[in-house]
């Protein structure tokens, strides 16, 4: 046991434990990563700065296409004179513009930057002067002599070993009381801004749901529903009968199943049809050019369907001459489809389009079994609320009410999916996404620490002895490769997290979105925090939760002895993902980058279109990093590199808040509905982060042989394991629900406000009343109007053909010629 405890605690003083996966084995320089991360994020701005004013439809998409957005002021085209206008953005214009949930994004990236600034003004000047008067990087333990020249068997060695006891010199540790000072002070500090940030997130949330009045804030969601109760009238009834309210209406889920495949199979039989048509047009317009004619004279169609030996006809008539001038398509039939005949492709996919139609308005008249359950919607706001903070049934998991998640993001298929299959399929992900993330170490590990040159050395000498012979090769593979494949790491996996979150079975796009801002933390911060300054390796790892397991404390120890060896690399990687990567976020490089081939593959109008939409805002992407940021930011605070890791992830909030503020209101849609449920999720995480950086400090001094002053830190530790227990209880609710006391008279509400902070009402109409304007609990397949083809119009302007939205209707018949019209009309959604 004790070779085991020098095994650990020894593991850097060399060579990093000879492991290859071991991030602290590169020597990095923060001079070059600055450099690197400098260039990157300069071409990306100045990029920015130039395609902005030229390129609106993507950097200003939202203002442009979202009438919440309109009353934003016009930004400067100039390179930096849309920042002051940006600054100068209130909180309240966020709230009428970008709603609830972007507020308490924005929150949360001011809570860091107090916090930073206060902690860096604070630490900096202090303990600058220590770490020139102290040597910090050290341990005051004895210098811990190798295995071989070590007596392990020796009680005395043993003593010394573990308890710090040097015989020949002890550096005075009177300086470490301002330490213990400190994490006293950052701890206050980070309590006090949670818990301020979180009243005033409760008191904007409370007065900006309790002035609106939108059916999901009337509607609550029923599930259990027995089987003898499944009707409109009866839950109707049932729900009235308990005093609750008046029920306005009631929305049963059914097992629509039949009625989505068909909708689905139709929206890739419109789109085929589409593009048939697209590709015709394009042929016809070309070949109207060639000929130079103003008007191209079309011969009374007929059609011609096979153009095989088989001359039968699939409708009667054919546009244009012969069948080289429309699109055709192979239909395989017979035994093992052996046999083939070629059809006209525009005929062939509308005779479909109009069988399926028809098929579709049968299946929406036809009755599907209820399933347990339902949506409600009563007649007031206080009523809704009464109804999910109550217990409405005396049988266990039958009748039970919770909010309704918003019209628009339902996800009509899980709810009538089993109940027993939702559970199953979220247990079954969420243990596959944790296996995953475990296994991810191994890559992480072996891509963070193969790229040094004692790790090349020894897979590729020949590669190690080139990389020496250049500095900057060498300066560029240790300094700044392996935090950008981290990076590269932390954008992809998020897209797979998401994809299996999808599959779990909420009932909501909203549920979804949080699940996946917990996974991808999750990931970020087992990967990047707790795998290398816990476990050390990913060799390691089984040996430390083993040993871990018999006695607790080696993790604070272990933890403490790492961190100083990581600060290097945490340095590097908080300086490349604000400095150099969220300039690229401002660019929205994704959407540029991809640009020229989704232009490429598009074809139809309806891909056009589509090439105009705002990017979407996905919380589960942009959350998880910036609260590790602020987690490692905390842990380091007091510790000697903690001047740098404060400097550094000030900067990061700083151009960080710039950037998700100016996409939030200006350049991306975020369509979720959550009431800003994020903040607990944020909440709980920074505890969590709190804890570690009380278990650490704690650690650090035992490992100093102050162990009075580590014994200082356990009532610190229980205080943040009681303030999350206190915030639970008091806030938790709030953050969920709405107060009676806050709803208004007007929205039904139970009245008598109390006295108001002289705010007055916050907004007149939120973006959320002027979402769900008509909209109602209804699976869309029902209702929703069968979209028609989207085809080109081409209009001779000045002599030019333009393209735009083409309807057959404008000729008579679908064999018209152009209507020869000035301007691009916008026809759409005809049937040819």
């Amino acid at each position: 046991m004790d070779h085991q405890y020098y095994h650990y605690l020894s593991a850097n003083d060399e060579d990093g434990g000879g492991d290859i996966t071991d991030p602290r084995n590169n020597p990095k320089d923060l001079a070059t990563q600055l450099v690197i991360s400098a260039s990157l994020g300069l071409g990306a701005f100045i990029t920015f700065g130039f395609l902005r004013p030229r390129w609106s439809s993507l950097y200003a998409a939202r203002k442009k296409q979202r009438a919440t957005a309109s009353s934003l002021p016009n930004l400067p085209d100039s390179f930096f004179g849309w920042i002051p206008v940006l600054y100068r953005i209130s909180e309240r214009e966020v709230l009428e513009a970008a709603g609830l949930d972007a507020w308490v994004f924005l929150q949360f990236f001011k809570m860091a930057i107090k916090f930073l600034s206060i902690a860096s003004v604070l630490a900096v000047p202090i303990f600058s002067l220590i770490h020139t008067r102290f040597d910090e990087a050290e341990p005051i333990l004895p210098k811990y002599r190798k295995p071989a020249a070590l007596d392990l068997q020796s009680s005395s060695s043993r003593r010394d070993l573990r308890f710090g006891e040097n015989p020949v010199t002890k550096q005075d540790d009177t300086y470490l009381w301002v330490h213990v000072i400190f994490v006293y002070l950052f701890s206050a500090l980070a309590l006090y801004l949670l818990y301020t940030h979180t009243l005033s997130v409760i008191r904007i949330r409370q007065d900006y749901l309790g002035h609106q009045c939108t059916i999901t804030d009337r509607t609550i969601r029923l599930s259990g529903i027995p089987k003898d109760m499944r009707s409109e009238d009866v839950i109707k009834k049932h729900v009235e009968g308990m005093g609750i309210g008046t029920v306005e209406s009631v929305t049963i889920s059914r097992d629509w199943s039949e009625l989505d495949a068909l909708m689905k199979k139709r929206s890739t039989l419109l789109r085929k049809l589409e593009e048939a048509w697209t590709v015709y047009l394009r042929k016809r317009q070309s070949r109207k050019n060639f000929d130079s004619l103003p008007v191209m004279q079309i011969e009374s169609p007929t059609r011609q369907v096979e153009v095989d030996s088989e001359d039968q006809p699939l409708l009667n008539g054919s546009l244009g001459k012969g069948p080289s001038t429309r699109p055709q398509i192979t239909i395989r039939h017979g035994f093992l489809k052996i046999r083939s005949k070629r059809y006209d492709a525009i005929d062939y996919y509308t005779l479909q389009l109009e069988s399926l139609d028809a098929t579709i308005l049968e299946a929406r008249k036809k009755e599907y079994p209820a399933t347990p359950v339902a949506f409600v919607t009563l007649n007031s706001v206080a009523a809704a609320q009464m109804a999910v903070q109550a217990v409405l049934d005396p049988k266990p998991a039958e009748f039970v009410a919770r909010l309704a998640p918003a019209p628009s993001n339902i996800i009509w298929r899980n709810t009538y999916m089993p109940r027993y299959q939702r559970m199953a399929r979220s247990w079954s992900i969420s243990i596959f996404i944790f296996f995953l993330t475990v296994i991810w170490l191994v890559p992480v590990g072996l891509l963070a620490g193969l790229l040094n040159l004692k790790s090349i050395r020894k897979v590729w000498p020949q590669l190690a002895d080139v990389l020496e012979q250049s500095e900057i090769a060498s300066s560029l593979v240790q300094n700044f490769l392996p935090t950008a494949v981290l990076t590269l790491l932390n954008v992809a996996v998020p897209y797979l997290y998401d994809y299996l979150s999808s599959f779990q079975g909420m009932l909501s796009q909203a549920d979804v979105e949080l699940s996946v801002i917990s996974k991808n933390f999750f990931f970020t911060f087992f990967n990047l925090f707790f795998a290398f300054s816990v476990f050390g390796t990913a060799s390691n790892m089984y040996s430390v939760v083993k040993d871990s397991l018999k006695d607790t404390t080696k993790i604070a120890y272990l933890l403490a002895k790492s961190l100083q060896g990581l600060a290097p690399f945490y340095i590097n990687l908080i300086a490349l993902q604000g400095i150099g990567m969220f300039p690229f976020r401002l660019l929205d490089f994704g959407s540029v980058a991809l640009y020229p081939v989704t232009l490429a593959g598009a074809k139809t109008p309806r891909d056009y279109a589509k090439l105009h939409q705002p990017s979407v805002f996905s919380y589960g992407f942009f959350l998880p990093q910036p609260i590790l940021v602020l987690i490692l930011c905390i842990v380091y605070s007091v510790l000697p590199s903690g001047t740098l890791v404060l400097f550094f992830g000030l900067i990061y909030f700083l151009i960080g808040y710039f950037v998700h503020k100016y996409q939030l209101l200006y350049a991306m849609d975020h369509p979720l509905h959550s009431t800003g449920q994020a903040w607990s999720m944020i909440t709980y995480r920074l505890l969590t982060g709190i804890v570690l950086f009380q278990s650490a400090m704690a650690g650090w001094f035992a490992l100093r042989a102050a162990f009075f002053r580590a014994l200082l830190i356990l009532p610190l530790m229980a205080t943040t394991v009681w303030f999350a227990w206190f915030y639970r209880r008091t806030f938790s609710s709030l953050t969920r629900y709405i107060a009676l006391r806050a709803i208004t008279d007007d929205t039904g509400g139970a009245g008598g406000r109390g006295e108001r902070d002289g705010e007055g009402r916050l907004v007149e109409t939120t973006v959320d009343e002027r979402r769900e304007v008509g909209v109602g609990f209804v699976n869309p397949n029902l209702v929703v109007p069968l979209e028609k083809v989207w085809l080109m119009k081409f209009n001779e302007v000045g002599g030019e053909t333009a393209e735009g939205v083409y309807s057959p209707a404008d000729a008579g018949s679908a064999s018209g010629a152009s209507s020869g019209s000035s301007s691009v009309t916008d026809v759409r959604f005809l049937l040819p």
